[in-house]
Order: structure tokens, then C-alpha cells, then sequence
């Protein structure tokens, strides 16, 4: 990995970090405050040779042995003989061992000098045990180095007596906090790293890359409201999210000019990834600009386009396959704009059958011809293998990736799924986009201009704020085909295997018209029951 790549575990993970560093802190915390109260006292001691004279070998030779003596008096003055008079002395209730384990000496470099620390619970009882050892110690050292009848050739001194000192030496809260900060930190980025290599999700256009080298279109930012509020180039047209809508629009246009693709399906590898969306707002996007365009609600297990554009979709695809209507009859306009839309109608029984019919070619056929842009929104592809019929008989197909939902497997295998069918991929887009990485990686910009009331009302505009069951008559305008001669709407095996035929053939055939159809009361005639399960 490099340095970026780790600077990006950071930004992504930062939460995960902060979160490791906040607990070890915590418990740093914690430990200082539990941990009682040391106090510490210090005594020092001078080792000398007094008996030596004032030549300059002799004081050479008394430092050396001095020097020489100071290492053992080191290990003396934690040995019981020097301890037990301590403690008898101050009444203390403890052992010589455990006495010698408060108890360090230290032996400054090429010195004749002892430093004995002595640590207790209080300040007091510290100085204490220091006064009462620099006083036995001296005593045992004169009484063992003594010879009889004569004096001892070594003498202890005291050099600095043992002071009171009201701070505490442990715990030091200013240095466990620092400690468990550093920690913290250093084991919150192991985590975010570790998470990071593990994590086989597909997060930013990096990531994307990383599993294939197939043209990315364009980043669509995540919005926590889309769901409640799907059109967003129609409701908020000054948005990022809608600007990365035109973008996509521009990239559409202009990836392949020689020979630009008119019919698109529109697929994700898994459901939730935000095709349908996509696939409302690209439409939207695409007639603004006065192209006219067709929508088709090819999804038809688990139709939900048309529920985004608050238009009724009981009537539609399966019924012109099947030869019930003529597709000018379902065909709905969305309100002044070129854009038509062609619901899903009743769920039949062989989706895939019907898709990859010679019926659902030839329509494809016929809507390419009068329009610039047909776009189908398909079901995914690695559950069922609609959107892999479907991008055979289509120009092109765009793949939606959802930041965060689909892994980089998933990404994989449904490229191969197409590639297995010889079906043409135009590029992929990468949707739900957090904005950070929208900005770093598609120079688009994310600061919102718009102000906080403008922003509201861009929501309240939303069709799935004020839901509607069916368009309005202002959005569909006159409605002139014919009415329902079908009888029962239920969608079964033998109508459905109908639709494999040509729309020329006799079993196909659409019924002749006698008086105006309006698709907008067709699922409310006889055979379309409310809750009926066939219809959404």
C-alpha cells in the first residue's frame, strides 16, 4: 500500500479510530484513578577511605576501592541486617523482603555514591523509612568492615538527607493519558486497516477500478432521503445529486458519437443499489433537453419505476407482449417533456421468456425508431437472468453500482454474466456515492448553494412526498385508446407463452378497438381486483 492508501483508510475509517483511541484513553483513565498513591523519598550516601594519606597514588588507590565497595553496598542495604533495625525503629508492620522490594539504589557513573529511594503511601512515611536507613546503614557498614582493634578503612556519609515530597511518583496522569492516547490511536488504525482489507465492498471509483477497466460514466452522490424523494432533476433541479445526473447525461452523449447507443437496459449485480433511480432521473435528464425518450418498466418481478414517477402501472409491457394493447395505448406522457413511459403491467408467470420474446425485440425495434432514447430498468442481474436476455437484444446496457452495497465479487460476476451473453456494456455507475469521495474523485462540486428553504421545498415537491396512485390529467394529458375487452387482467402461463410468437401472429393479436381505453381506470375494471397479488 501507499502512503495515499493509508491516508485513505484514515479519512474513511476516522470514526473506528477515534472510537479505539476514546476507549483506551478511557481505560487510561481509569487505571490512573484505581491505581493508589505512591510517594517517594531520597537519601544519598558517600563512600570515602579516611585513613588514606594525602598522596596522590593513595587518594587515586582509596577512590578505586571506594568505587570498587559502592557496588556491594548497593546489594547491603536491602539485606535484612540493615532492614530489620529499620522497621523495629519505626514499628512498621512488614518484612525485610517486602521492605526491600520499596527500597532501589542507584549508583551514579564513576562516582563513590549511593542513591537509596524509598516509596510508601504517604509522604510522611516515606521520609521516614529514607531517615531511619541513612542512619542503620552507615552503622553496619563501619561494624562489618572493622578489623578488631582497628578503625573501619571505609566511611559512609550522609550527603543529602531525605526531604518531604507532597507529589506523588506513580501513577502520573499526565503521562498514562499521553500513553493510552498514542496507544489508542496506533491500535484504532491497526483496526481501520484491518477492517479496510477485509472490507471487499465497492466505495469510491478506486475501488472500481481495482475490479475492472470498463468506462466509469459518472458518481452519483448518496442521499439519505432518494428513497422518499427519487426524481431528483425534476424537485430539486440545482442539486448535486441532479447536476451528477446531467453529467452522466453528458457522458452518455458523447462516449461513443459514431455510432450512439438508443436502447439501454439499465441493471445493477444486486437489488437496493439504486438502478430504478437512475434509470428516472437519467430519463428526466435526458428530455429536458427536448430528446424524447421512453421509459420501460421492464422489471417484472418486482416493478418500482413508475411508483417513483407517481404514475399507475397495473397496465403495460406484459399486456402489449401478449397482444392485449397496442403499446401507444399504455404509453404514458410525463407532463410536457418528451418523456413516455411504459409500465411494467401484470406480473406474469415467465418473465425471462417474455423479455427475450421475439415480441419484446420487435418493440424494442419499433419505440428505437421513433424515439432518441429507449431506457429499460431491469431486475438485477445475479439473482435472475431478465437484464442478461434483455441486453441481448438492446444496443447497450449500464450497470448502476451502489457504493457501500454491492462487493467488488458481486461487480465481477455480473460483468461476466453479460459477458457470457455477448451483451455490450456502455459503462458503469457508481451510485450512492458518499460526497467526499464524489468530490475527490469526479470534480464535481460539493458545496450546495441552495439555501435551507429552498432545499425543503425541493422535498415537499417530490412525488413520493404527496404519493398518488395514477398521473394527474395535466401530467397525461388526453387519453384516447380503447377500453378493456380482456376480461379477467390475470396474467396466466398460456397468455404469457403467447407473447414468444410475432405481434403479427393470430394468437397475439390485439383486440379491435370499439370505444376509448383509458389506462388509467384499467386496474380498476373487472379482473384487476385491489391486492390482487398479480398487480402492484
Amino acid at each position: 500500500m501507499e502512503l495515499q492508501d493509508y491516508l485513505n483508510v484514515i479519512r474513511k475509517r476516522w470514526m473506528i479510530i477515534a472510537a479505539v483511541a476514546l476507549v483506551t484513553l478511557g481505560l487510561a483513565a481509569a487505571y490512573t484513578a484505581l491505581t493508589p498513591r505512591t510517594y517517594a523519598a531520597t537519601t544519598r550516601f558517600f563512600v570515602s577511605t579516611p585513613g588514606s594519606d594525602d598522596t596522590t597514588s593513595s587518594l587515586a588507590q582509596g577512590n578505586t576501592f571506594s568505587q570498587a565497595r559502592v557496588k556491594t553496598y548497593a546489594q547491603v542495604l536491602k539485606d535484612p541486617s540493615v532492614l530489620q533495625p529499620v522497621i523495629d525503629d519505626l514499628g512498621l508492620k512488614t518484612t525485610p523482603t517486602l521492605l526491600a522490594e520499596r527500597v532501589t539504589t542507584s549508583i551514579p557513573l564513576d562516582t563513590v555514591l549511593i542513591d537509596v529511594t524509598v516509596t510508601d503511601s504517604t509522604p510522611a512515611g516515606a521520609q521516614r523509612i529514607a531517615s531511619a536507613i541513612s542512619k542503620v546503614f552507615p552503622k553496619y557498614i563501619a561494624e562489618i568492615e572493622s578489623r578488631p582493634g582497628k578503625e573501619s578503612p571505609i566511611a559512609v556519609g550522609v550527603t543529602s538527607p531525605a526531604t518531604l515530597e507532597p507529589a506523588p511518583v506513580s501513577p502520573k496522569p499526565t503521562r498514562n493519558l499521553a500513553l493510552g492516547l498514542v496507544l489508542g490511536l496506533l491500535l484504532g488504525f491497526g483496526v481501520a486497516l484491518l477492517r479496510d482489507v477485509l472490507d471487499k465492498s465497492v466505495k469510491s471509483q478506486r475501488d472500481l477500478e481495482a475490479v475492472t477497466d470498463r468506462t466509469i460514466l459518472g458518481g452519483i452522490a448518496f442521499d439519505e432521503d432518494a428513497s422518499a424523494h427519487p426524481l431528483i432533476v425534476q424537485v430539486d433541479p440545482r442539486s448535486q445529486r441532479a447536476e451528477a445526473f446531467r453529467s452522466l447525461r453528458t457522458n452518455l452523449q458523447f462516449i461513443d458519437v459514431a455510432n450512439p447507443p438508443k436502447s439501454i437496459v439499465v441493471t445493477s449485480s444486486l437489488p437496493g443499489e439504486g438502478k430504478s433511480t437512475t434509470t428516472a432521473n437519467l430519463a428526466l435528464s435526458l428530455a429536458e433537453t427536448g430528446l424524447k425518450v421512453v421509459v420501460i418498466e421492464g422489471d417484472l418481478r418486482r416493478p418500482r419505476l413508475l411508483d417513483y414517477l407517481g404514475f399507475e402501472g397495473s397496465v403495460g409491457l406484459t399486456d402489449v407482449l401478449v397482444g392485449r394493447v397496442e403499446v401507444d395505448d399504455v404509453l404514458q406522457p410525463f407532463g410536457r417533456t418528451g418523456l413516455r413511459l411504459l409500465g411494467a403491467g401484470p406480473i406474469p408467470p415467465n418473465p425471462s421468456e417474455l423479455l427475450g420474446s421475439a415480441n419484446m425485440e420487435q418493440l424494442i425495434e419499433d419505440l428505437t425508431e421513433r424515439f432518441d432514447y429507449v431506457l429499460i430498468d431491469a431486475p438485477p442481474l445475479l439473482p435472475v437472468t431478465d437484464a442478461a436476455v434483455l441486453s441481448t437484444i438492446v444496443d447497450s446496457a449500464l450497470v448502476v453500482v451502489g457504493a457501500g452495497v454491492a462487493q467488488r465479487e458481486h461487480v465481477r460476476r455480473a460483468l461476466d454474466s453479460l459477458e457470457a451473453v455477448n451483451g455490450s456494456v456502455l459503462g458503469l455507475i457508481l451510485n450512492r456515492v458518499k460526497a467526499k469521495e464524489l468530490g475527490a474523485g469526479y470534480g464535481t462540486y460539493e458545496y450546495d448553494y441552495r439555501p435551507e428553504s429552498e432545499r425543503q421545498r425541493a422535498k415537499d415537491r417530490s412525488p413520493r412526498a404527496h404519493r398518488r396512485p395514477v398521473a394527474s390529467d395535466e401530467d397525461l394529458g388526453p387519453v384516447t385508446p380503447r377500453p378493456s375487452t380482456t376480461g379477467a387482467r390475470a396474467m396466466g402461463a398460456p397468455e404469457a407463452a403467447a407473447a414468444a410468437a410475432p405481434l403479427s401472429s393470430p394468437q397475439a393479436a390485439p383486440a379491435q378497438p370499439s370505444a376509448p381505453y383509458d389506462p388509467r381506470a384499467a386496474a380498476h375494471e373487472p379482473g384487476y381486483p385491489a391486492g390482487d397479488s398479480i398487480f402492484r
